[in-house]
């Protein structure tokens, strides 16, 4: 018997041993009746949204997710190697020198003069670019990006040992934000590439914590894959004792997130009170450098847990969390607020609010054409499943063409 043809008996099963009526357990998970007779009955395939329900009220411990048979990734390409354009640390800071000499910057052999006022004037810029990506399209600033990565990459080839080490992991830090803006463009292959010429970068400025930094990004896009095992495991390889609490503490957020998309909720809670207890030491306060990962989430670790909980088929639980959160987000952050808002409408609409759910996911689409992500795309596509069981509301109805056309994929 195929694992799809297992789950319905196996539900069925659970369910009268918790001596439910189905007309009780369609109630309590806002599920319509009709349907989970037809997925008991195996006439109907379940999703994996409907099996992490039932899995977590019925305390199955991830079984019944295990009997789904998960599709194909909605947040685009998975490589299983950076692409093939990527260029070697030698290739970036060869166009690097190029780009200073189209900007007029003639650097002798020692630049230390021109390099100690610009690095200031750098990594103010990289935070201003790293604010408009919050409020601009990923493909508008990507161009911009990679030439000012190969740009202070350039520079910090032609300076003096004194200043050529900042310089150099400023540029790392310039790559590893066009290789998130790439993911958020819909290329995951140019998201791990630029990924890892940031740690080549980082290694060329005796940086060598973003070697394991790197493993938490690719994380994230086996995470948007599907991929729950290759997140959990990419996530651990970046939690030595050795690293900094902030990388640990991402590191440990991200295993979260694996562990709540495979089912298993105490790994998951494990997780993220490791996440919990690095993230607050508040290293990165602390450091020169521009901050690694989210700054506009107050408490990561907190809104991460309203994350897993749907996951882990508990979104009343997950609402309570999400809209906490949510309202401590920044108004101009929009990327930012579309990524943890959808997530909390899908919450409220698996709760039973649709029309809650729908009105957040209203003010939401509107910022989309603004924000665009591959990323993002992923829950709007779920939330679009969701809504498809309350065809009947109004809201739901008013609202279906425009998530029709924010959801459909992001080309390049």
């Amino acid at each position: 018997m195929s694992m799809n043809r297992r789950f319905g008996p196996e539900l069925r099963r659970l369910r009268l041993e918790a001596r439910m009526s189905l007309t009780e357990f369609s109630a309590a998970l806002n599920y319509d009746k009709g349907h989970l007779s037809k997925v008991e009955r195996g006439e109907r395939s379940a999703s994996p949204e409907l099996a992490r329900r039932c899995d977590a009220f019925l305390g199955a411990n991830g079984e019944l997710q295990r009997l789904v048979r998960v599709g194909t990734s909605d947040a685009g390409e998975t490589p299983t190697s950076p692409a093939p354009w990527s260029v070697g640390r030698r290739a970036v800071l060869a166009a690097g020198t190029g780009s200073l000499i189209d900007l007029g910057l003639r650097l002798g052999n020692d630049a230390s003069p021109v390099a100690a006022p610009l690095l200031p004037s750098l990594r103010a810029q990289f935070e201003q670019l790293r604010k408009l990506g919050q409020s601009t399209a990923p493909k508008v600033l990507l161009a911009l990006l990679e030439t000012q990565t190969r740009m202070v990459a350039g520079l910090a080839t032609h300076t003096s040992p004194a200043t050529r080490s900042p310089v150099f992991l400023l540029a790392s830090r310039f790559a590893e934000f066009t290789g998130w803006m790439a993911q958020e463009a819909g290329d995951t292959r140019a998201a791990l590439g630029w990924t890892t010429e940031a740690v080549e970068l980082a290694r060329a400025g005796g940086d060598f914590h973003l070697v394991s930094y790197a493993h938490v990004r690719h994380a994230l896009v086996t995470l948007y894959g599907g991929d729950a095992a290759g997140t959990v495991a990419l996530a651990r390889r970046a939690q030595n004792d050795g690293l900094p609490p902030r990388i640990r503490g991402l590191a440990a957020q991200r295993e979260a997130q694996g562990h709540a998309l495979a089912g298993d909720e105490p790994e998951c809670l494990r997780s993220l009170d490791k996440a919990r207890r690095l993230l607050a030491h508040g290293d990165a306060l602390n450091s020169t450098e521009p901050v690694i990962g989210t700054t506009h989430v107050t408490d990561p670790a907190a809104m991460v847990t309203g994350w897993c909980l749907y996951d882990l088929g508990r979104p009343k639980a997950a609402t309570e969390v999400l809209d906490r959160e949510c309202r401590r987000l920044p108004p101009h952050a929009l990327r930012t607020r579309t990524r943890y808002g959808f997530r909390r409408a899908l919450a409220h609409a698996a709760s039973g609010e649709v029309e809650h759910a729908c009105a957040i996911a209203a003010e939401l689409l509107e910022m989309m054409p603004v924000v665009p992500s591959a990323t993002v795309n992923s829950d709007i596509r779920r939330l679009t499943r969701e809504f498809s069981r309350f065809r009947n509301s109004r809201s739901v109805r008013d609202l279906q063409p425009t998530l029709a056309r924010v959801a459909s994929p992001v080309h390049d």
